[in-house]
């Protein structure tokens, strides 16, 4: 157990307060109070003068699959032989040994969505996994957490460019999405007639079978789309089969705000540090988050880093605050937000009693200071990172 006492609270989901947060000994909150005594033989450590929030989160990078100082070995964002990959899973090329990941806990991140890149129309499964441990395994809190597919400049890029395969349009990269979401839909029909009536060995398809949590509203379409049309086709999309769908980089979302209030999906923003690198780039500004806060819809903050390395997670959502982004939603866009899209709010994302000891604790408020330290981070309860508070 752990008694941190003293310290300025953020619980995210509730209002702030100078306190106490109490650390169980199974690594979760066992309290959050203006003062808690200290459990017989518990060791307290005294943050007064400091932040103490919930670990940050992202809900879209790559990390653990694209390694820091590497060109090609240790690459592993994009399965390029193949537009359409949805039995590829991001747990099986995560790597825990990936410096970034320690980069990360350092800027107060503990946890992300990683998976393959937008190079394909369907590029494989997404995990939820916290950012401390050295086998996967145990350090994953869900898999499959979304399935990635990509819309307009990088799918054509990736093929139709190049060597003249398909898509070469964004018609192409639609229709391919669309024929394997119905595909799905006929495997899934077909295996409940097989299980009504077995006969003969059971049906097996890996992409189709890859793409039934989707189909089924257990997660996600997780669609990288920067333009409004292509915004709008994954939409059009997600309408037409009736699935879940995250609408990932949403760089000109800002330009179609009152019609995706309309459909109401979970815009994630980013990442809008750095310049504008490709055409698709061209409205990208840091004042897309507030417009779409304002327009009602649930807003997260995301660096798709390695793009911008993770560490760098508070910077982003400071920058989208002086854009128009409230305070409250910067922050919740950064932790209670990415939790909920990656169905993992039951034990992250705030800090509550029974949730998971993952914790950060800043000297100074990392959204608005640059030169602000991270003290120390927590995960399951224990100190990862930071200077020990119990000598």
């Amino acid at each position: 157990m752990l008694l941190l006492r003293g310290g300025h609270i953020k619980p995210i989901t509730s209002p702030d307060l100078t306190g106490d947060l109490l650390i169980g000994d199974n690594g979760k909150i066992a309290g959050i109070a203006p003062s808690i005594k200290a459990p017989e033989g518990c060791p307290a450590a005294d943050i007064t003068g400091m932040l103490l929030t919930p670990g940050l989160m992202d809900a879209h990078t790559h990390i653990g699959l694209h390694g820091e100082a590497v060109r090609w070995e240790g690459v592993d964002i994009n399965e390029t032989s193949s537009p359409l990959t949805p039995q590829l899973r991001g747990i099986d090329g995560f790597n825990p040994m990936d410096e970034a990941l320690s980069l990360a806990l350092g800027g107060g991140v503990t946890s992300a969505m990683t998976g393959p890149g937008s190079a394909n129309v369907i590029g494989g499964t997404f995990l939820a996994v916290k950012l401390y441990g050295h086998c996967v395994d145990d350090m994953v809190m869900r898999s499959p957490a979304a399935m990635k597919a990509a819309f307009g400049e990088n799918p054509k890029g990736c093929y139709g460019q190049n060597s003249r395969q398909t898509p070469v349009t964004r018609m192409a990269v639609v229709g391919i999405l669309r024929e394997a979401l119905q595909k799905a839909v006929n495997y899934r029909d077909e295996l409940r007639r097989w299980e009504e009536k077995p006969e003969g060995k059971r049906p097996y398809d890996m992409k189709c079978e890859a793409l039934l949590p989707v189909i089924n509203g257990e997660i996600p379409l997780k669609a990288h789309a920067h333009r409004a049309d292509d915004i709008l086709s994954a939409v059009r999309v997600a309408r037409e089969f009736g699935i879940k769908l995250t609408l990932d980089h949403c760089t000109e979302g800002h330009l179609i705000a009152d019609v995706l209030k309309r459909y109401d999906y979970p815009v994630l923003v980013g990442p809008s540090l750095g310049g504008k690198t490709k055409v698709e780039l061209k409205e990208k500004t840091f004042a897309t988050a507030g417009i779409l806060e304002k327009a009602g819809l649930n807003v997260c903050i995301i660096t798709d880093a390695p793009v911008i390395p993770l560490q760098y997670l508070p910077l982003c959502a400071g920058m989208a605050m002086k854009e128009g982004l409230s305070e409250e939603g910067a922050w919740k866009a950064i932790t209670i937000n990415p939790a909920r899209v990656a169905g993992v709010d039951d034990r992250v994302g705030s800090l509550e009693e029974g949730k998971d000891a993952d914790l950060a604790i800043f000297n100074g408020d990392p959204l608005r200071d640059i030169q602000c330290r991270t003290a120390a981070v927590f995960v399951n309860g224990r100190q990862v990172h930071g200077a020990p508070l119990i000598k």
